[in-house]
């Protein structure tokens, strides 16, 4: 077993992190926007992920100025590179039919 593949499937495969990634490849999301996008996952899980994400490199955060100050998300170079292998994932999810 390849050590990097492992890590890979383990942080793609941890429960909402693909929902999430997923939604981030569309564009950039406010903290809310992510909640609404993603229906089923609570706001505390939401930010263990985002963490966790950023943390490996594939999301940043970005803090605009305001009263309230709001927080944004988007992929990074290195996260916007898991987008041909999320979409084939789903294209081979669609044909699948593992939504069943």
């Amino acid at each position: 077993m390849c050590p990097d593949f492992h890590a890979a499937i383990e942080l793609i495969g941890r429960r909402w992190a693909g929902a999430i990634l997923s939604t981030l490849a569309e564009r950039p999301h406010y903290f809310a926007e992510l909640t609404a996008s993603v229906p089923g996952l609570s706001d505390r899980l939401l930010s263990r992920r985002l963490r966790e994400l950023e943390a490996a490199g594939l999301v940043e955060r970005s803090v605009h100025d305001g009263s309230p100050a709001r927080v944004s998300y988007a992929l990074t170079e290195k996260g916007r590179a898991l987008g041909p292998a999320l979409s084939e994932l789903k294209d081979w999810a669609r044909r699948w039919k593992l939504s069943s």
